[in-house]
């Protein structure tokens, strides 16, 4: 068995210990993906456009109660009157800008994807955290290196 694979099994077996849907469901489709042999076609581009792809369909889901109708301008302008609501608005650009630097780290230092995956699953399994997926984690510690290389 070559390493890749065996790899892939054992953070398989720590997601399933986690519990962690997404990240049995991701070792899933990379093992299938291996194990039919389109892995030398399918990895580079899913490692070139996969942060991409799934920003979109994570934008899909965050913009799918406007396009149910759940959400209009009325619930917005409704909600913006409360203190909460202008915390949460400044916490969600806070945590863009943030994992803003987390697609810069990962692009340019994709090693730091295997800590990210054991940071969540520790995090997930031992601490009952929830699994915000590699990207925020990517930019929080993207601005944790940053300020340590400044001071």
């Amino acid at each position: 068995m070559n390493e890749p694979v065996l790899f892939l099994l054992v953070l398989l077996a720590i997601g399933a210990l986690a519990k962690n849907q997404s990240l049995i469901v991701a070792i899933a489709v990379l093992l299938v993906i291996k194990l039919i042999g389109l892995d030398q076609r399918l990895l580079p581009l899913i490692h070139s456009k996969g942060i991409n792809w799934g920003i979109t369909v994570i934008t899909i889901a965050v913009l799918a109660p406007i396009a149910a109708g759940e959400i209009g301008f009325k619930q917005l302008i409704g909600s913006l009157q409360s203190l909460s609501a202008w915390i949460a608005l400044l916490s969600g650009i806070l945590v863009a800008l943030i994992a803003k630097g987390g697609v810069t780290l990962l692009a340019n230092d994709p090693h730091m994807t295997a800590a990210l995956v054991f940071g969540t699953v520790i995090a997930v399994s031992l601490f009952h955290g929830v699994a915000v997926g590699p990207l925020i984690g990517a930019g929080i510690a993207y601005t944790v290196i940053k300020m340590v290389e400044y001071f």
